[in-house]
């Protein structure tokens, strides 16, 4: 079963702290509240900056953050 990748992030204890306050008040885990900010932000660009070009987005380099496939 292939893993999905995973990034780690340097985060200050005060940012930490009101990020799962959120995550607890909007009635998600941290990973979810992370994708769907994430998600938001994604849309913000694409409405405020146009659409990804999909040919440079299929050709960035993401093997630093893919884990091998278990065997």
């Amino acid at each position: 079963m292939k893993k999905q990748p995973e990034i780690t992030i340097r985060i200050s204890e005060d940012l930490l702290r009101k990020f799962l306050y959120i995550s607890e008040a909007e009635g998600r885990t941290p990973n979810n509240q992370f994708l769907f900010m994430l998600r938001n932000n994604i849309q913000y660009f694409e409405r405020t900056k146009g659409k990804f070009n999909s040919q440079k987005l299929s050709s960035m380099d993401i093997s630093e953050y893919v884990c091998e496939e278990d065997e």
